[in-house]
């Protein structure tokens, strides 16, 4: 049978309201995720592989081609994996380290602070001590240093190492990175974030997100990058005759575990290569060979084989803690290290700081709201929420926001001050809004001391003085933009069920298609008209209940963080009246439970539909 075209796909296409909701508790209309022109394409799918057609629907929903779905339900490293020397710089920096290695020349990895740092900067000193090379792992202090290379930082790696290897940092540190030249020490630098068309002046710059960069892997984190530089440094060795009977070549495949927690963490589309890392590094993790991931899984009390969940809720947040309110190098540590004592006492550690950080999130976020409820009061129309805080702790900046742009449906950007008045702050955005390209303009302008990132996520310096300046530019320049994202927003259903429908089998149907997040989201799925019963309030705002449809079928369910918003209001207040719900399927397996619940993403009362 010959390969079927696989049509353009509108996702924006006018469709009809599932099950007439034009607007639910947070305000959204309901559509069918699965587009109208994509409807055969799943017909295709299900009877030329012979899955369930919920299966097939999944699978064209989310772009899938018919000739796709092999790959699509088992993404291997193998089918996947490109020729690292298609990304610009590759096979020069891959020299350059391979030379250091074989000159034993000392190496020092300069990290960022997050999850994808730390992965990042433990995948460079477990693959260079492999090779039998004690490489230095430098992570910056957020508060004190802030985000990416320094002078006084680069100036002490270069007077200690002939080579310096930045990861996930570095693309726009032209000054900084010069200061490694007159010391006669070489710079690779390994990004991912997004490149004006100027570029330091080092060895290489690998990051397929540079403007002359045609590789088509901008979507990889920085981890994924450097684990594709290890594949290329490892094939340059292998043809210099360096692994024989003195020394085995590295297991590549075996680190694959901080490839995907740092893909899960940086919320990188989950789509081609992205998808084979996560799926093979859930495989590596499961064997708990990394000491660190094994002690930090411990400590979180994680004790059922890890999905992509776990990645981003449990182990996640617990890295990025230290760099968030505590020693930012501890995350780096803890995964590039091999002794079990200090790993349990890293993670302990990590385990407590994140307790700590909620609480400074919840009472920071309570002000922040605050203020973009007032700002959005008299101005409904505002594109993006700046709010800042004298008070307000540099390293939950990001998560603030990230609370702000869910809540309110528009960019936002949290800042912290400090008693110079001078700003850091972390932005988030909405699709279709590239907040990383309008923080680049605003670098450009003037406006701002620094700033860069992604279409989804930015970070930037401001003085004080120049807040006006900045509201006003960031607020010009995305209007059309937002408001277009916001009147086009809409939560996607993928399907109608009913408690009765819900068992291991589904589950494991649903499985098939994943591991589901940024770019290949988690099948949503609508209960029309069901009862709430047992509702109430649990934990840090969550909100418990059981649904019940009318065969009495019934089913556990939890909105996280729904008390005193809409749609926990909406749940409490249904007074066992027939409601709509939505919301995606898990397995909850806290404490030792194994059993099936929905995560309610939004309600509906069909009395107020139509």
């Amino acid at each position: 049978m010959g390969a079927v075209r696989k049509p353009k796909i509108d996702v924006n296409e006018p469709r009809e309201a599932y099950l007439a909701v034009t607007s639910s508790a947070r305000g959204l209309q309901w559509r069918e995720r699965l587009a109208p022109q994509a409807a055969k394409i799943a017909t295709t799918i299900s009877q030329r592989y012979n899955l369930p057609e919920l299966l097939g629907r999944v699978l064209a929903s989310r772009d899938i081609g018919v000739d796709e779905v092999p790959v699509a339900l088992d993404p291997t490293i193998k089918a996947l994996m490109p020729d690292p020397s298609v990304v610009r710089d590759m096979d020069i920096g891959a020299r350059r380290i391979a030379d250091a290695i074989e000159k034993r020349e000392k190496i020092a990895v300069f990290g960022d602070y997050d999850v994808d740092g730390a992965c990042s900067s433990a995948l460079m000193k477990l693959f260079l001590a492999h090779h039998g090379i004690d490489a230095r792992i430098y992570i910056p202090d957020r508060l004190l240093e802030g985000y990416g290379p320094n002078p006084e930082a680069i100036d002490t790696l270069a007077r200690e190492s002939r080579l310096i290897v930045t990861v996930d940092c570095g693309t726009t540190s032209f000054e900084t990175l010069a200061a490694a030249k007159p010391h006669g020490t070489d710079v690779v630098v390994v990004d991912h974030h997004q490149a004006d068309e100027r570029l330091p002046d080092v060895v290489a710059v690998i990051n397929p997100n540079r403007q002359d960069d045609l590789s088509g892997l901008g979507h990889l984190c920085a981890a994924g990058v450097v684990f594709l530089l290890l594949v290329a440094v490892a094939r340059e060795l292998r043809g210099r005759n360096l692994y024989g009977k003195q020394m085995a070549a590295p297991n590549l495949l075996g680190m694959l575990d901080l490839v995907a927690l740092a893909t899960v963490c940086d919320v990188v589309p989950l789509k081609g290569l992205n998808r084979a890392y996560v799926t093979r590094g859930l495989q590596v993790m499961h064997a708990r060979s990394n000491t660190g991931l094994k002690a930090l899984a411990d400590a979180s009390g994680l004790a059922v084989a890890p999905t992509a969940y776990h990645l981003g809720f449990v182990l996640g947040p617990r890295i990025n803690a230290g760099g968030r309110i505590g020693d930012a190098g501890l995350g780096a540590r803890l995964l590039s290290g091999h002794d079990e004592a200090e790993a349990a006492r890293i993670a302990v550690l990590l385990d407590k700081l994140n307790r700590e950080r909620k609480a400074i999130e919840t009472a920071t976020l309570d002000e922040a709201v605050a203020t973009a409820e007032r700002m959005v009061d008299e101005e409904p129309e505002r594109a993006v929420l700046i709010v800042g805080g004298d008070t307000w702790h540099k390293g939950v900046v990001g998560l603030v926001s990230s609370r702000l742009t869910e809540r309110f449906r528009r960019p936002s950007c949290v800042i912290a001050w400090d008693d110079q008045g001078k700003g850091t702050a972390s932005l988030r955005s909405i699709d279709g809004v590239d907040i990383g390209e309008a923080v680049r303009a605003a670098v450009a302008e003037g406006i701002l001391e620094k700033g860069g990132g992604h279409a989804m996520a930015a970070g930037l310096t401001v003085r004080r003085d120049k807040l006006p300046a900045l509201d006003a530019f960031m607020n010009a320049r995305l209007a059309k933009k937002t408001g277009v994202a916001r009147s086009a927003a809409a939560l996607d259903i993928d399907g109608a069920l009913t408690p009765a429908s819900v068992n291991d089998d589904l589950m494991a149907l649903i499985e098939k298609a994943g591991p589901y997040g940024q770019g290949n989201p988690q099948p949503r799925f609508a209960f029309p008209a069901h009862r709430i019963r047992f509702a109430k309030v649990v934990g840090e705002a969550h909100v418990r209940c059981t649904l019940e449809a009318g065969d009495g079928s019934k089913l556990d369910a939890v909105a996280f963080r729904a008390a005193s918003q809409p749609i926990g209001d909406a749940i409490l207040q249904s007074a066992g009246l027939p409601i709509h719900v939505a919301g995606h399927l898990r397995r909850d397996t806290w404490n030792g439970r194994n059993r099936l619940e929905l995560v309610i993403e939004d309600v509906a009362d069909p009395r107020k539909q139509g």
